[in-house]
């Protein structure tokens, strides 16, 4: 559907006849040298006729680009047809840890051990397409924290940078769980108060970082952001060597008791996966408690149209300044008058 912004834009159509009607003319001045014969010069270089139709043109032109700019002016736009949003009703935070230890392989998909980190790309990233219509970002953090995905409805953007996510982008040395709390507190605080959601994902304890854990779940608490925490790791893996097997803990370092006191001091809750089933019931078990919910809304997709009218005036003013340009001049002797010219209008009697 065609819209004009400024419609009262229009009431400039008529200017140029009230300017016409109400400017008096410029005062005519007598030529300083008087020709009788003017009239037959003026015949020999122009026809009366063409220069009326001349005339009649560039005032149809001059009127016509008016027109064109008036409606550019009013600024057209051209609504489409309405498209129906993304309903939200979360912030969804996501932070996941890529310290060294979420390299360990105590984790088994079809009789193969796969390292901590594939599993939670793959079933973090199903989480995050299933996630239709909610702002999500991604925190990535191991000594440091970075964000490195704001909150965008782009889920999939966000999901390919998860898939990215490679142990060593960050140093891998420490684990700085308090830190990537507070980044996402950042992130958060401004959203609207009950959508604000942090889902953190972790399989040590806090070792690095200006911030404890338990200085940021209070500040969550404060700003009032939910925050679930998921301990990732298997309790117990067989190691083999020449000297035979034992059983070893390979979440021994995992810190459940600050990961639980965060997500209950927030209202949260703490999740342990000690295998792949136990991380995909989890994340099912996220979609369950944080629904999207909301009204839905619609928006009209808007194509401005202004640089048409306005591209048409500037077309016929280059059509009209050609149109003006005195071609007969630059032919050179085609439509020059010449003295014997002169002579004899004056001997057959046309000059008096």
């Amino acid at each position: 559907m065609l819209e004009f912004i400024w419609p009262w834009a229009f009431a400039l159509l008529p200017l140029p006849y009230f300017i016409n009607r109400l400017t008096r003319p410029a005062p005519r001045q007598d030529a300083a040298l008087y020709v009788p014969f003017f009239k037959t010069l003026s015949s020999l270089g122009s026809d009366n006729e063409t220069l009326i139709n001349s005339r009649i043109l560039t005032t149809v032109c001059c009127l016509l680009i008016w027109v064109l700019i008036v409606i550019a002016s009013s600024r057209p736009q051209w609504l489409g047809d309405p498209v129906q949003l993304p309903s939200t009703g979360r912030d969804l935070m996501l932070s996941v840890d890529i310290s060294g230890s979420m390299e360990a392989q105590d984790m088994v998909v079809g009789n193969r051990q796969v390292s901590r980190i594939e599993i939670v790309k793959a079933v973090v990233g199903d989480f995050v397409e299933r996630r239709e219509g909610d702002r999500l970002g991604l925190i990535l953090f191991a000594a440091h924290a970075y964000i490195q995905a704001p909150l965008t409805f782009d889920r999939e953007t966000v999901g390919t940078l998860l898939a990215e996510a490679d142990i060593g982008i960050i140093e891998e040395s420490a684990t700085a769980i308090g830190d990537a709390i507070g980044l996402g507190i950042i992130h958060l605080r401004n959203r609207p108060e009950n959508s604000r959601v942090l889902i953190l994902l972790t399989d040590g304890v806090n070792n690095a970082g200006a911030m404890s854990p338990e200085q940021a779940g209070k500040l969550a608490e404060i700003e009032s952001i939910k925050v679930y925490t998921i301990g990732i790791g298997a309790d117990q893996v067989v190691q083999r060597s020449f000297f035979g097997s034992r059983a070893i803990n390979p979440s021994a370092e995992l810190d459940e008791e600050v990961l639980t006191q965060i997500a209950e001091s927030t209202g949260g809750r703490y999740f342990r996966a000690r295998n792949v089933n136990d991380l995909v019931s989890i994340y099912e078990e996220l979609d369950r408690l944080e629904t999207i919910e909301q009204d839905e809304q619609t928006y009209r997709p808007t194509k401005v149209l202004f640089y048409w009218p306005l591209g048409a005036a500037l077309l016929i003013s280059f059509f009209l300044t050609l149109m003006q340009t005195p071609w007969r001049r630059l032919q050179g002797s085609s439509g020059r008058v010449t003295r014997d010219s002169i002579q004899d209008s004056v001997v057959a009697g046309d000059v008096e």
